[in-house]
């Protein structure tokens, strides 16, 4: 999820964080091979830095003495941040900000001090999609229509719905009309209104190619 437009940018289902960290991370690099790791907030369970690491990190340059380096090493600019919570049964007592890469205040300033956009996003996924809901009979029980359901939540979420933290005060307002409401495609760019289900559900559009 980018933080600034609340844009979902994309999904992996799977049992364990490790088991779907390395995907995001590949996902994200083929979106911008060239480019370095994006700024990243996480949980502290760790999956994540072990899998910027794998898909972004580089051996140090082998300078022909001893064994060849192998242990990947994270580049310039990289920013990740960890929001470990601690609690005392479903009481939060505490919460600590690791930085793992890059100057503390810049991460912290970029970043925030909590993963609180991620887990609304989360809330809502549930609210939108029973199929994510545990112990009610809507929980999916095949992964080809949890992927499928999915996948039309996220479109209807970045085309159909505005949100409120995105609107923007209109120039010359009416009484009646004060804001401009706007979805996550919107203020990513991706179009200039908001769609209707019906225009999201009938429209073709050409895919545009990944330059590698």
């Amino acid at each position: 999820m980018d933080i600034d437009t609340r844009l979902r940018i994309g999904r992996v289902i799977g049992k364990t964080e490790e088991d779907i960290a390395p995907v995001i991370m590949e996902k994200i690099k083929r979106h911008n091979p060239a480019g370095p790791p994006p700024a990243l907030a996480t949980d502290g369970k760790g999956a994540y830095r072990e899998a910027m690491l794998e898909t972004w990190g580089k051996a140090p340059e082998y300078k022909g003495q001893g064994r060849p380096p192998t242990v990947r090493k994270p580049g310039e600019g990289w920013k990740y941040l960890q929001v470990v919570k601690k609690r005392e049964g479903s009481k939060l007592v505490d919460v600590i900000l690791k930085v793992i890469y890059g100057n503390e205040e810049e991460v912290i300033n970029i970043l925030g001090k909590s993963t609180a956009y991620v887990e609304r996003t989360h809330l809502t996924s549930r609210q939108m999609n029973g199929r994510l809901v545990r112990k009610t009979l809507s929980f999916s029980k095949e992964l080809r229509m949890l992927k499928a359901s999915t996948a039309l939540e996220d479109a209807l979420y970045n085309f159909t719905r505005p949100l409120k933290t995105l609107r923007v005060e209109v120039e010359n307002p009416s009484s009646a009309n004060r804001w401009q409401q706007r979805t996550p495609a919107q203020a990513a760019g991706l179009t200039d209104h908001i769609w209707t289900v019906k225009e999201l559900l009938t429209s073709v559009l050409v895919p545009c190619p990944i330059n590698s």
